[in-house]
């Protein structure tokens, strides 16, 4: 079965994000359900260590005065790996008040982190939305952002 980190996240992420009730598994757990789930030791470890990168950014989010009027100027490396409609999708969701400055800087580390050679737009929704997702109070950003990502599946259906 060849998965990707983001696989894993993804079955993580529609696993547990109605369970509010439980305690949140520990890493043992997940481990154990991911495994019974087919995906590889090397894909869980990834998945895990990315989670872990994940809460650890939570400290960065107090918006500075230089961040909240700027420009996010991308480096070589960011440049390569994220095309313009990555990079237009992430400036358009800073424009609509879904993501600040600073979840953006989280949402940018934890997309390269994923490793994936190629990124897209679909894989930036659901980042996204696991970002919001992990922190407390951003319910209503998470749930436009939830909008915008189902709204725009059921129009392809039609």
């Amino acid at each position: 079965m060849k998965e990707n980190v983001l696989d894993v996240l993804m079955y993580l992420f529609e696993t547990y994000i109605d369970a509010e009730e439980e305690p949140e598994p520990d890493q043992n757990e997940l481990r154990d359900e991911l495994t019974r789930a087919g995906f590889g030791d090397s894909e869980i470890d990834r998945a895990l260590e990315w989670l872990d990168g994940l809460t650890e950014n939570h400290g960065n989010l107090i918006p500075h005065t230089q961040t909240t009027q700027g420009t996010r100027i991308y480096n070589d490396f960011e440049l390569a790996r994220l095309d313009v409609a990555c990079r237009g999708f992430i400036t358009y969701l800073e424009q609509i008040g879904i993501l600040s400055p600073p979840q953006r800087e989280i949402l940018v580390d934890r997309i390269l982190a994923l490793e994936s050679p190629d990124i897209d737009v679909e894989q930036i929704k659901w980042v996204v939305l696991m970002v919001l997702f992990s922190q407390p109070g951003q319910e209503l950003a998470y749930a436009r952002m939830e909008d915008l990502v189902f709204e725009e599946e059921s129009a392809v259906i039609h």
